[in-house]
């Protein structure tokens, strides 16, 4: 289980993430992470909090709450890589209900790279013609 410390329980905070955070999104999850702040030294001891989201869509009290723990225990082995101050939601799909332990845990890793990783290191997509588009128009 995460420390007390590490658990994200403020709505505020969720909000803040849900709307000011990098995603990556996976067949069985989405991750939402919010660097610490560069500006304040508020956050300079802070351990990184991970918040969680099951909503009823993922299936009935007792899967949603087998996916949260799931996730949860998870997030403990990874939690340490996150810088301190900063904040993560890691929001469940409804095929996280029927996910292999090893696929979810695939897919989280995969997930918390693309949302860590840099904005230097970040890959983009070009601008221009989607596929299938004609060449000379």
């Amino acid at each position: 289980m995460l420390s007390a410390a590490n658990r994200m329980r403020r709505s505020s905070e969720f909000g803040l993430v849900m709307r000011n955070g990098r995603r990556a999104g996976r067949q069985s999850l989405t991750v939402i992470y919010l660097p610490p702040p560069k500006s304040e030294d508020t956050h300079a001891g802070a351990a990184p909090k991970v918040g969680f989201i099951v909503s009823k869509a993922v299936g009935p009290a007792v899967t949603r709450k087998r996916v949260q723990r799931r996730l949860r225990h998870l997030m403990r082995q990874r939690v340490s890589a996150l810088p301190a101050g900063s904040l993560l939601v890691v929001r469940a799909k409804p095929l996280a209900a029927t996910q292999r332990y090893d696929m979810l845990a695939a897919q989280l890793d995969g997930a918390l790279a693309q949302v860590t990783r840099s904005r230097n290191e970040a890959t983009r997509r070009r601008g221009g013609r989607g596929r299938g588009a004609p060449e000379n128009m």
